[in-house]
C-alpha cells in the first residue's frame, strides 16, 4: 500500500472514531452543571461552585482551534458588556501547550484554566471545540453552544438569566 492510501485509511479512521464518540456520547442534560475545579495561568484553583449567585459561561476551547481563536473577540465583548451585572465567563484551555495557552490568553480579559490532562472533557461532554456551556444563578446548565458563538447569541441568552443582585467577587 502506497503512503497516500495509508494517509487516507488513517485520517478515515479518525474521522469515523470521532463520529462514534460523538453518537455515543449523550449531550450535557439541562440540570445541575458538573463540577469543574482547575487551575488558572497563575495556579490558584478556580471553583465554578464559587460562583454560585451568578450567572456563568464556560467556553471550551484550545490554541491550535481556528474557530476558537475567531470567537474570541466575541467573548471578550460580551464579557466586557456583562462584568458588572452578576456575570462570569470562564475559558478552559485544552489540549494546548501551555506556552501556547499563555500567549493566546493575553487577548481574553476574564480567567482562563488549564486542563491539561483533559479530565473536565467526560463530565461536560465536550466532543469537540469550541464549546461554551451557560449555567445560571443557582448552578443549572441553560444552554449549550456547539461551535463558535456571536457576542449577540451570548447576549440574548445572558439576559434572562441575570440575578438581580449577586454575591460580591
Amino acid at each position: 500500500m502506497s503512503w497516500g492510501k495509508l494517509l487516507v485509511v488513517a485520517v478515515l479512521a479518525v474521522v469515523v472514531s470521532q463520529l462514534l464518540v460523538q453518537l455515543g456520547s449523550p449531550p450535557l442534560a439541562q440540570g445541575q452543571a458538573p463540577a469543574l475545579r482547575l487551575p488558572d495561568l497563575a495556579g490558584h484553583t478556580v471553583d465554578l461552585a464559587d460562583l454560585k449567585g451568578r450567572v456563568v459561561l464556560v467556553n471550551f476551547w484550545a490554541t491550535w482551534c481556528a474557530p476558537c481563536q475567531r470567537e474570541l473577540p466575541d467573548l471578550a465583548a460580551a464579557w466586557a458588556a456583562n462584568r458588572d451585572r452578576c456575570v462570569e465567563f470562564l475559558g478552559v484551555a485544552e489540549e494546548s501547550p501551555r506556552d501556547a495557552v499563555a500567549e493566546t490568553a493575553r487577548r481574553i480579559p476574564y480567567p482562563v484554566l488549564v486542563d491539561q490532562r483533559a479530565e473536565a472533557l467526560p463530565a461536560w461532554r465536550v466532543t469537540g471545540y469550541p464549546r461554551s456551556v451557560l449555567v445560571d444563578a443557582s448552578g443549572a446548565v441553560r444552554r449549550v453552544f456547539e461551535g463558535g458563538v456571536t457576542r449577540a447569541e451570548l447576549e440574548e441568552a445572558i439576559a434572562p438569566l441575570r440575578p438581580a443582585s449577586c454575591p460580591p467577587r
